[in-house]
C-alpha cells in the first residue's frame, strides 16, 4: 500500500517531535542524578569553599618562608646575676629592730633580684629567732644578742657567723623625767634610779636581744624587778612596747635605729646614752642544714655573703641618713667585736 506524499511528510513530523521529547526526558533524568556536563559547576563547590585568604592561620596554604625558622630567630634570655637556685624559698628569722627600722624593707628587695631566692622574713626577738634556728624552721638568722649566740653556735646549732653591724641600745622616757635620770652615763645607776623612784618601766619580756641585755643589767645591778607594780612587761616586740611607754608615760630600753624610725609617734626623749655596756651587735648565722632536711643552707649562704657584701655595706651604712640626719646602723663586716669596744 502506497503513501501519499502529504501522508509521508506528516508521519516523519511526528516521528520527529516524539525524537525530540525522548531525548528531552533522558536529559532531565540525566541532570536530576547528577550528571550534568563537565562545564556546568557543581552548587556544593560554589557556596562553601572559602577563599585561601580567609584561613591565616592554615601554613599549607601560605607561601614558601623565605625568613629564617623560628627556632633560630627567638633570642636568647638576658644572662642573670648570678645562676638561679635550684631552691628558691628560704626563711629569715631576725630581730624586731631590722624589721622596724625598714632597713629589711630595702636590702631584702635586693638581695632577691641579685640572686633568684624568695625570703620570707619572719621578725620576732633574738631569742626567738635562735630557737627557731634549734628547731630547724629558719635558715638564717639576723640577731643582736651575742652571748646567745655564742651559746647558739657552741651548741652546734649553726655552722658560722658573720658580725654584720652595730648601733646601740639608749634609755627612754618621758620629757618631764620624773625619776630624774637624763644626761647620766651610767646605764645602771640610771635603771637604779628609776626603780627607786617607783615611776613606769616598760620591759619588752620577750627574750629579745634587747630584754636580754636590759635583764643583764638589772642582775648586775643586783635588782630584783619581777613582781614589782611599777616593772611591767609587754611580751611584744620593740615597736609595741615604744607605743605602750609612750601611752604609760613611762622609761624603757630600746634600740636606737627603732625609736628614730618611730620617734615623730612618741611622747619619749632620749635620756641616757653612750656608756659601752649599751653597745648593740648584730650577727648573720647560718643554720646548720643538719637540723631539718627542709633548711636551704645555699640561700642561707648566699644572705650571709650579702649581707657583709662591701655594696650591702655602703647601703647600710648611709640608710636613714637622708631621712633622720644620721645612720640607723654602722657596718662592721670589715672589724671584729673587739674594734667595737664590746665587753
Amino acid at each position: 500500500m502506497s503513501l501519499s506524499h502529504h501522508t509521508r511528510g506528516k508521519l516523519a513530523r511526528k516521528m520527529s517531535t516524539t525524537f525530540l521529547s525522548v531525548v528531552s526526558l533522558i536529559l532531565v533524568l540525566m541532570l536530576l542524578a547528577g550528571c550534568g556536563t563537565p562545564t556546568s559547576p557543581t552548587p556544593a563547590v560554589t557556596s562553601t569553599a572559602p577563599p585561601l585568604t580567609s584561613t591565616p592561620t592554615t601554613t599549607d596554604a601560605s607561601p614558601t618562608p623565605t625568613t629564617t625558622p623560628v627556632a633560630e630567630v627567638s633570642p636568647s634570655p638576658s644572662p642573670s646575676p648570678t645562676a638561679m637556685p635550684e631552691k628558691v624559698n628560704m626563711i629569715l628569722a631576725t630581730t624586731t629592730s631590722t624589721q622596724d627600722s625598714g632597713l629589711l624593707d630595702v636590702l631584702v628587695p635586693i638581695f632577691e633580684a641579685k640572686t633568684g631566692y624568695k625570703v620570707k622574713t619572719i621578725a620576732v626577738g633574738s631569742g626567738a629567732a635562735m630557737t627557731m634556728g634549734e628547731r630547724g624552721e629558719a635558715d638564717v638568722l639576723l640577731v643582736h644578742a651575742p652571748p646567745s649566740e655564742v651559746k647558739f653556735m657552741e651548741a652546734g646549732h649553726g655552722i658560722d657567723r658573720k658580725l654584720v653591724m652595730h648601733n646601740d641600745f639608749i634609755i627612754i622616757g618621758p620629757a618631764s623625767d620624773p625619776a630624774g635620770i637624763k644626761g647620766m652615763t651610767s646605764a645602771m645607776e640610771a635603771l637604779k634610779k628609776i626603780a627607786a623612784s617607783g615611776e613606769i618601766f616598760i620591759s619588752r619580756g620577750d627574750n629579745s636581744g634587747t630584754d636580754q641585755l636590759e635583764k643583764r643589767l638589772w642582775k648586775e645591778a643586783e635588782m630584783t624587778v619581777a613582781g614589782q607594780t611599777w616593772y611591767q612587761e609587754t611580751g611584744q616586740g620593740m615597736g609595741a612596747t615604744l607605743t605602750i611607754a609612750s601611752e604609760k608615760k613611762g622609761y624603757t630600753i630600746t634600740d636606737r635605729a627603732t625609736f628614730l624610725a618611730r620617734q615623730d609617734t612618741l611622747a619619749l626623749e632620749i635620756l641616757v646614752e653612750g656608756d659601752a655596756v649599751l653597745l648593740n651587735i648584730y650577727h648573720v648565722i647560718q643554720v646548720n642544714p643538719e637540723k631539718s632536711n627542709l633548711i636551704n643552707p645555699d640561700g642561707a649562704k648566699a644572705f650571709a655573703e650579702f649581707m657583709v657584701d662591701p655594696e650591702t655595706q655602703e647601703m647600710i651604712r648611709v640608710f636613714g641618713v637622708d631621712k633622720y640626719g644620721q645612720p640607723l646602723f654602722f657596718p662592721d663586716a670589715d672589724k671584729t667585736e673587739a674594734d667595737l669596744g664590746s665587753i
